[in-house]
């Protein structure tokens, strides 16, 4: 039985990996970083995902805080948050989030500050979906982990 419920978790997972690439919210970099795991480093995703989402929630806040106030935007502030942003989100695969980035970074450019804020709506939205999504792959990965029998506790930050 423990079998089919881990067979089953996997073809559970494989399917929302699908669903997830065809969306575009991811791409092949996290196909590349699932290649970097292995028995020597069994929760390396995991660890690099959850520093990314504690990383980027800092990022979104610094965002959110530059663009408070209309009149003391600073838009070079702005486009350095979004370079940190981009590169991590690149990095790890989150397609949607870096496309996104990029509209805010030309938002920016041009010291539109609706715009901006029209971006990073969008931004924080596409960041809590893959949040979301990925918290629930990791669950699965875990459930199918412990079916299999072996036993480890990954936590999503």
């Amino acid at each position: 039985m423990l079998g089919l419920d881990a067979a089953r978790l996997e073809a559970d997972m494989n399917r929302l990996m699908a669903q997830l690439f065809h969306q575009g919210v991811l791409d092949e970099q996290f196909m590349q970083l699932q290649q970097l795991q292995d028995d020597s480093s069994p929760n390396f995703v995991l660890e690099v995902i959850s520093i990314y989402f504690r990383e980027s929630e800092k990022m979104l806040t610094n965002l959110r805080h530059q663009l408070a106030d209309k009149e003391v935007t600073d838009y070079t502030k702005i486009g350095v948050h979004l370079n940190h942003l981009m590169g991590s989100s690149s990095s790890i695969g989150a397609n949607r989030i870096t496309t996104v980035c990029i509209a805010l970074r030309a938002a920016s450019e041009q010291c539109s500050w609706a715009r901006c804020l029209r971006c990073l709506e969008v931004l924080e939205h596409e960041y809590c979906y893959l949040k979301a999504r990925l918290h629930e792959l990791f669950q699965m990965e875990q459930q199918r982990v412990i079916a299999a029998g072996v036993r480890y506790r990954p936590q999503l930050a």
